[in-house]
Order: structure tokens, then sequence, then C-alpha cells
């Protein structure tokens, strides 16, 4: 994951503010000079594998899995945790979260009250409760001010707990469209962003616009060729990239070795969007037999947000929680989320896990889960969603997503068997991210 190049004000807050309470330490540099921990699990359920295994052994050294034995294996000197009564599963992977914020009703309101360092300090307070969520890897897909590329830094620093964060940074799309941060505004605030803020209307603006994330530190690029839910524009779903802005857009990402993601829910956009190139589509909604066809042939991977679109359905009934428009486009656009990903399951689409975590409130994204099960899908390929396949979606299979020799210590514990009820992955007992642990028992614990 690249590093900012620059400190912006937003980082240096976030700095003072984690400098002042007592931190844990850096994972890196905790997991080399800690004794090796023997996690003794009940059954160890690895989704890649497909079963479940009895009673086993987890050694864990230097921040990885060293090896899986047998129950009574021993190691002298290494320290013991006793899972003897739960399940393990690899770190959960949420590969659509937005960390630095949280909707509400004075969201709309709020983006003329707060700076881009009063995100990143709240941020702080979302990523700890993701973390003990279970979820130890996030991709965040947009924020305002690139205050998640501080977050990331900080958390990366050991100065907070937190989820391994692959940022995108500003989100890219067009003047008016879904990306743009300035809709709704009155005319004298609005102004014209452009590239620098990720607003691009040619392909030499989208090369523009990815090349300043490049500069600025992103992890992967993501683009918005459709209207969305939550902007104070009319339209959820009209196209707002032209298909040249898109391959211009995906070109200047492989120069620069980026993945991309494209928001859309139109059928349209889908389109143009996988033809551009994309890696993958995120909510889908309005994605039909042929989208999902073409999905296929070019291997594009599909993040539902059943969440998201369920919770802002409910919310769309609140008076006052959105505006009258926001609303309109929420109860039309939000409950046909769950259909979509039911259908591109049983059509062959690959999936991957996101919950678009920030629309509703962050620590419950395990929601989606029981959704996803809900659609059609058997719990084990749920959780094949949040472990191999939104690995192999971030580009980190090698290391992420299994429990196996080798994988970084992401290693989280339920009780009973969530193949029997998917339900249990709501309530996460043990939390290990990088061979720290920073859930034990149910209860948040300095990292040791």
């Amino acid at each position: 994951m690249k590093s900012t190049r620059t400190l912006s004000a937003a980082a240096l807050l976030l700095a003072a503010f984690a400098a002042g309470a007592e931190a844990p330490p850096a994972p890196a540099a905790a997991a080399a000079a800690a004794a090796p921990v023997l996690l003794r699990c009940g059954h160890v359920l690895d989704p890649a594998r497909g079963d479940a295994l009895d009673a086993r052994t987890l050694v864990i050294a230097d921040g990885r899995i060293r090896s899986i034995e047998a129950a009574g294996y021993a190691l002298p000197g290494a320290r013991e945790v006793d899972l003897t009564r739960s399940t393990c599963l690899p770190g959960l992977i949420d590969a659509h979260v937005h960390l630095t914020m949280q909707f509400g009703p004075t969201t709309y309101s709020d983006r003329f009250r707060l700076d881009p360092a009063d995100y990143a300090i709240r941020g702080t307070v979302y990523a700890r409760r993701t973390l003990l969520a279970g979820f130890t890897t996030v991709r965040n897909m947009g924020d305002d001010g690139n205050e998640s590329l501080a977050l990331r830094d900080a958390i990366d620093a050991g100065l907070i707990p937190g989820p391994r964060i692959v940022s995108a940074g500003q989100p890219i799309g067009s003047t008016g469209g879904h990306a743009d941060p300035t809709d709704g505004f009155r005319m004298d605030l609005a102004g014209d962003p452009g590239p620098m803020r990720g607003i691009v209307n040619s392909p030499g603006d989208a090369w523009k616009a990815v090349r300043q994330h490049y500069k600025l530190g992103a992890d992967v690029i993501k683009i918005m060729p459709s209207g969305g839910v939550l902007d104070e524009s009319a339209s959820g779903d009209n196209p707002q990239m032209t298909l040249a802005e898109i391959r211009a857009a995906v070109a200047a990402a492989r120069d620069y070795g980026y993945r991309v993601a494209a928001h859309a829910h139109g059928a349209e956009a889908i389109r143009r969007a996988v033809l551009g190139g994309v890696d993958s589509i995120e909510h889908g909604t309005f994605m039909d037999a042929n989208d999902m066809q073409l999905m296929k042939r070019h291997g594009t991977w599909y993040v539902p947000t059943i969440t998201a679109g369920e919770f802002v359905a409910e919310k769309a009934r609140v008076p006052g929680y959105y505006p009258p428009q926001v609303a309109a486009k929420a109860a039309a656009i939000g409950p046909r989320i769950m259909d979509t990903a039911g259908r591109a399951w049983r059509a062959g689409v690959r999936i991957a896990f996101g919950t678009d975590a920030g629309v509703f409130p962050h620590g419950e994204n395990a929601r989606e889960f029981v959704y996803l099960v809900q659609a059609g899908m058997p719990a084990l390929e749920a959780l094949r969603t949040s472990t191999v396949n939104a690995a192999a979606l971030l580009g980190h299979g090698h290391e992420l997503g299994r429990l196996a020799p080798g994988y970084r210590a992401d290693v989280i514990a339920v009780d009973g068997d969530p193949l029997a009820d998917i339900r249990r992955m709501q309530h996460v007992s043990f939390v290990m991210k990088d061979g720290i642990v920073y859930r034990q028992d149910g209860r948040a614990i300095m990292a040791q």
C-alpha cells in the first residue's frame, strides 16, 4: 500500500490526538517482539477449503500463521489463547466502506460545519468499531477530503487500532454527478470542481484525476459512472460518465498499478463500466441479464452492498431523515439490491463482500452475511465472499482471506457453527490482526 507524500492538516491533528492517548504498539514491531502464540481453536473454518476442521492449534509468530497443528500441540515459551469453545475463521474483509463518515439526519448540513480533521477524528472511532466486529481489512470507497489516507497511515503506524485500509481517497465522477461534492450547494458556494477534486468531463480530465490520486497516495481508484442514492441530484441510476472517460480512467489506473471500482446502479452505466475495463461493480441495482453475462465474460467482480440498500429503504420512511429527493431515490433503489444479488449469484457472477458501512452504522457490517443468505447464497459461499473472494478482488489473495501457513495472522472467532447459523457472524468474540489481539472473550482489550 502506498503512503501519502504529504501530511495534511487532518493527518497532523489525527497524529496529535492519537499520541495523547495510550496507543497500542506498532503491529509489526509488537508482533516481532512477542513470543509465539498458540490459538487453541475448537474448530477451524477456512472457507477456501470448504470444510470445518475439528480442534486445531494455530501457531502464530511474527505476525503470520506459522503452522496449523493438532489440538494438543505444545511449544515451550509460547503464550496460549483458549478458543476451544469457538470456531476460528480468517479475519473478515469488507470491500466497500466509508470509514470517515456516518450518515444521519444532520449529514447534509454537517458539510458546512465540519472540517476534514473532524471527519478524520471520527474515523478513529469508526475504525475501532469495525475492527472489533471482526473486519481486519477494508476497502474505503470514497471520502470528501482524502482524510481516509491519513487514517490509513495512522493505523499502519500503530497510533490507533483499526482495520487494514485500502483507500480510494476521493471518488472520480462528473460535474453534478454522484461524486460531485458540491451537489445541492447554492451557486456561489458550488463553484466548478475539477480533476483535483475528482470531477472529470473528458478523457484528459480522467487521466489527470487518476494521476492526482497517485500523487496523494491512494491505493485504488473509484469511479462514479452512474447516479447514486444519497447525493442531492434527481437521478439515482442515470449514466454519468461516457465510455471514453471510463476507458481513460482505467487506462491511467493501469499505468500506475491501480485496480478500479465502479459505483453503478443503472444497467447502462454497468455496461459501460464493464466494457471500460473496471475490476468491480459496486451496488449494481438495475443490473440485467445481459449485464451479468457481460460481467462473467470480462471476469468483473460484483460487490452488492445489500445492507445499505435495506437501511436506506427503511430510513426513507422516516420523515425528515433524508431530504425529499434523496428519500424518493432510497425508496426506489434500496429494496431492489437483495433481489439483484440473488439473481447475480444464480447467474454465476463473481461476488465479493461489501456493505457500504457509513451509510448505516459502522460495526454492523456482518448484517450483510444474513442478507446474502436470504438472497439465496449458502452460508459457506457467503463466508467466502468476505474472505477468499474479497482478498482476490483487493489483490491480496496471497496473504489475506485464509487460515493457512504463511498468511497474515488475521484470525477471528465466533461461538458455535456459523455454517449452521450465519447470524453468529454478528457476535465475534475474538479478533487478532497481524498477530495482535484486539478482542478476547467478547471484550475489547489493549493490544498485546
